[in-house]
């Protein structure tokens, strides 16, 4: 026996995986003639990998090794990701505990800070994708900000300066006042919170003007009363009759005594609140809309931290530059957003300008990163002309070059590129790619790969120069990734590199749908614009984009520390006790009572902590959950049952060893010794192979992974195993029969883990190195072997649909032997009445295996006018399976058992009949199915009345 006795998953999956990587198995060859690549989403080098990456690193692992199987030249490519801002608040977080800034080291020391963490977790990440079981080419491993990938990005933003499609300008971006950092739309989330709407009154500048109600003032709502002080106009509908009079006129600002102007757009609702609106230009991004439409001024009221300044900054409009600075109101000066809002509400109520409060529901924008509430801020960022970019990014998808699967998210990123924005792509951080932009002493801008570069390029010969502070968004990087990573250089010499001509475009991408707009879009523009080929025609980044629901908990609520429900993929791997579970959920919670309740909660889920499930039941999992696109809802139980599987294929294969080792095996295929048994789980294996390989080029992971269960499980080791152990036990069998059982045992089961291997790596090549060598093959690893491929000539529908027959006697019979409580050793005698021709030949088929396996003595037809004993009965249709009673059973007993049955069935049959007495649903329903329901009727009328005539007897006893 060479396999061990127990199944202990940890020991031969870190053994296999070190032997693949080191063999060099993950590496692609150039030998083939198709080839398949993913680009891996790189993960932040933040941390660790979560329930997410556990989920699409299955996928792409099982695509990447069925490819290698089907004989593609096959390269996933990894790396990971550099994550500006979420990587500077760690590192500035650990600098903080010891009461160190990053200012106090500065930008050079700082650095070296983050890149001293990044290598220890960097290391953690790739560490846990080894024990994913990814077959990664870790030789081609690649980090955003390695030398190589730095050089791609600069090319890239100097060629689009150069081109006209990267500018810089003053405009109103998201400000984290946090992290002191400009932030992209994506980068906000729209948080509903309670707030309030402030009303206040605006009085007019002529003292002689009134509203249509007598009052000489306008009531404009607001649920920022701070920004009041930054405001260049009141805006109403132009079909607002109540203020056509007004248009043109002015109001005069509450506490700064400015003038303002009364304009009309249709912007303005006028159904809302009073139909007045208050336009602050600078501090909201609808305004500043409107105020470019009407010329208005933008008053800068704030700094970077969100507080008031002392001279406010003034811009006659948008687009140009500051051109004067307006004095603050002094007792607002340096004042928090917060604080001046209370301050200026206070001074409303005090001087009677304040209306009144109503309590608003509104949608507060917070810093994904940060949490705080973001502002609308003018200042000078550096920015991507994105509609040119757009077009080419549209016809990809709209001609088939790129498809999304499921098809859904087409229309969602389609609706999100017609409506795209300039493209803000600084960001006010030191960790990143710092921008390639020089500045002179008179504001002059100069872009450039080098600082040498820029010299000669713009002949400025000694002049002093500064960069640009600013480092690049994390997603302009991200956005080159599929062909920064195989060595792009966008120079002819491209097309003399292996690996690009090879890999690029890549195959697909796996994806969660959250980051679609993020990263997918932008890769796609990015790729188009810059990657040809060598007819010069542009390619796009991947052909397909496989897009995956997030992974929630077992209730289908979202993975989070603050609930307590998050799982580490590699906890439930390796195995965690309780109280390293405990502390992992509780650590960094800031309130002590969540961290309570959260133990609480840990400790009655997992009273004996986590058990060790392993690499292949864990993926197994996912894979078993990954219908397209919906959420996943990750269960535990589902977990333990396909370690179960694990466990199941492991017994299984021990059983067909301990029968086959030192016997003599066929030493090829001898069909004409088939009988039902093999001719039936051959024609079986091939249905598999056709449903696993057609799951597969769909991406219906969920499918190949029921395929697969369903056929180990249930048909080759809960019936081909049964229905062969007698015979290779029976000494009257012919030796030769016996060595091609021997040999379809084998060959199914090898076959079987073939299919199994791109989701159940592990398991499977320990299994198959066992296997394979006594079929007489030579391979080095199973994941180098080919993947199976269906014979239509082997499918047999007859074979099949005998052993459905068998399948149901069988069943049949060992339901009567539960019911009436006989033991397995009991052969018992057995009726069949109402046997069709058909199955009368299909009995003549299955008659030896139907006895072998139900246990039975003899086994009788009777007619249908035969009198037949007192018996207990199982229906297969019209089909009467009986077993006569006379020693056999306990006769009160039996019809206590026959009463229940009759229970059931007639309260299933009044259910169709009150719904056939229902006139509404046999006028609407279709007819097939009021046909249906009434044959389904009579069916279960005529079992009642066999029923009755059973208990009929009985009671005579």
């Amino acid at each position: 026996m060479t396999l061990p006795t127990t199944y202990t998953p940890s020991e031969l999956e870190q053994k296999w995986y070190t032997t693949w990587e080191d063999k060099g198995y993950f590496r692609p060859t150039l030998d083939k003639p198709k080839s398949f690549s993913i680009a891996i989403p790189p993960p932040n080098v933040t941390g660790s990998l979560h329930m997410g990456h556990g989920f699409n690193n299955t996928i792409m692992d099982a695509l990447t090794r069925f490819h290698r199987m089907k004989g593609y030249n096959t390269l996933w490519q990894p790396g990971t990701d550099h994550a500006g801002i979420a990587t500077q608040m760690v590192v500035e977080r650990q600098l903080g505990l010891d009461g160190i800034s990053r200012h106090d080291l500065g930008r050079e020391k700082f650095i070296e800070k983050v890149w001293e963490w990044k290598g220890q977790s960097g290391g953690n990440i790739t560490r846990q994708i080894r024990r994913l079981g990814s077959s990664v080419d870790w030789s081609r491993e690649r980090f955003t900000m390695d030398d190589d990938l730095s050089k791609v990005v600069k090319e890239v933003f100097v060629r689009l300066h150069d081109e006209g499609l990267i500018y810089r300008g003053k405009r109103l971006v998201n400000w984290d006042c946090k992290l002191h950092t400009a932030l992209s739309d994506l980068e906000v989330e729209s948080v509903e919170e309670q707030g309030n709407l402030w009303h206040f009154r605006y009085y007019f500048a002529d003292k002689n003007l009134t509203t249509q109600d007598g009052k000489n003032y306008l009531v404009v709502a607001t649920t920022r009363p701070e920004t009041l002080l930054g405001d260049s106009a009141v805006a109403v509908h132009p079909e607002d009759e109540r203020y056509a009079h007004l248009i043109g006129k002015t109001i005069v600002l509450p506490i700064t005594g400015r003038e303002v102007p009364i304009v009309a757009d249709d912007y303005v609702e006028k159904d809302f609140g009073t139909g007045c609106v208050k336009i602050t230009p600078a501090h909201d991004f609808n305004d500043y809309e409107l105020g470019k439409r009407h010329n208005l001024p933008l008053i800068n009221i704030f700094d970077e931290n969100a507080h008031v300044k002392a001279e406010f900054d003034f811009i006659a409009k948008a687009g140009e530059q500051i051109s004067d600075h307006i004095t603050a109101p002094s007792e607002y000066a340096g004042l928090d957003r917060f604080v001046a809002r209370k301050k200026l509400v206070e001074q409303a109520q005090n001087e009677n300008w304040l209306e009144k409060i109503e309590p608003y529901t509104l949608k507060a924008p917070r810093g994904d990163r940060s949490g705080v509430i973001v502002e609308p801020l003018l200042t000078d960022q550096w920015y991507v002309k994105i509609a040119p970019l757009a077009e080419p990014a549209i016809q990809a998808v709209q001609n088939g070059d790129i498809k999304f699967v499921p098809e859904q998210y087409t229309n969602m990123y389609m609706a999100w590129m017609r409506d795209i924005q300039d493209w803000c792509i600084s960001r006010q951080l030191w960790w990143g790619h710092r921008i390639p932009a020089w500045y002179d002493d008179n504001g002059g801008v100069y872009v450039g790969r080098d600082e040498d570069e820029v010299r000669a390029k713009y002949g400025l010969g000694d002049t002093p120069l500064r960069q640009d502070e600013d480092v690049l968004d994390t997603w302009f990087s991200s956005a080159l990734w599929t062909f920064s990573t195989l060595d792009w250089t966008g120079t002819d010499a491209d097309f003399d590199n292996t690996i690009l001509q090879n890999f690029h475009p890549t195959s697909v991408l796996v994806t969660g749908f959250d980051i679609i707009f993020f990263w997918v879009a932008r890769m796609i523009m990015m790729t188009l614009h810059f990657v040809k080929d060598k007819d010069g025609k542009p390619q796009v980044p991947f052909h397909t984009v496989y897009v995956h629901g997030l992974v929630r908990d077992s209730e289908g609520q979202k993975m989070s520390k603050s609930k307590g429900n998050v799982l580490d993929p590699l906890d439930l791997i390796d195995s965690i006790d309780l109280e390293s579970l405990v502390a992992k959920r509780t650590t960094g919670l800031m309130n002590p009572k969540d961290a309570v309740k959260i133990e609480k909660a840990t400790r009655k889920e997992f009273p004996e902590g986590i058990l060790a499930y392993g690499t292949d039941a864990v993926r197994f999992t996912f894979a078993s959950l990954a219908s397209t696109g919906r959420d996943i809802n990750f269960d535990l139980k589902r977990v333990e049952g396909y370690r179960n599987f694990c466990n199941k294929i492991w017994n299984a294969t021990r059983f067909v060893l301990m029968n086959v080792e030192g016997k003599p095996i066929s030493d090829t295929p001898r069909p004409e010794l088939w009988e039902l048994s093999e001719k039936w789980i051959i024609s079986r294996l091939q249905k598999c192979e056709q449903a696993v390989n057609l799951a597969f080029e769909t991406y219906r992971f969920d499918l190949a992974s029921q395929a697969i269960y369903d056929f180990i499980w249930n048909e080759y080791c809960d019936w081909y195993v049964e229905l062969v152990k007698p015979i290779l036990n029976d000494e009257s069998v012919p030796d030769e029969r016996k060595a091609e059982i021997r040999r379809v045992l084998l060959s199914v089961l090898e076959v079987a883990l073939r299919l199994t291997h791109p989701i159940m790596p592990f398991i499977t090549e320990e299994i198959w190195q066992t296997l394979a060598p006594m079929l007489g093959q030579t391979g080095e690893s199973i994941m180098l072997a080919p993947f199976p491929v269906p014979n239509d000539e082997r499918i047999d529908e007859q074979a099949e649909s005998d052993m459905a027959w068998l399948q149901s006697l069988i069943g049949a019979v060992r339901n009567i032997r539960g019911e009436m409580k006989l033991g397995n050793a009991v052969r018992l005698p057995v009726l069949l009445q109402g046997v069709t021709d058909e199955e009368r030949a299909s009995l003549a088929r299955i008659e030896s295996q139907f006895k072998a396996l139900a246990k039975v003595e003899t086994l009788t037809i009777v007619g249908d006018d035969d009198e037949i004993p007192l018996s207990s009965q199982a229906l297969i249709g019209s089909l009467k399976v009986l077993v006569p009673m006379k020693g056999l059973i306990d006769p009160t007993a039996e019809l206590n058992r026959l009463n229940k049955v009759r229970e059931k069935l007639q309260a299933q049959a009044d259910a169709i009949s009150k719904k056939l007495s229902n006139e509404g649903f046999v006028a609407k329903a279709p007819a097939q199915v009021v046909e249906a329901e009434k044959a389904k009727l009579a069916e279960l009328n005529g079992q009642i009345g066999e029923i009755e005539k059973q208990v009929g007897q009985l009671s005579s006893l």
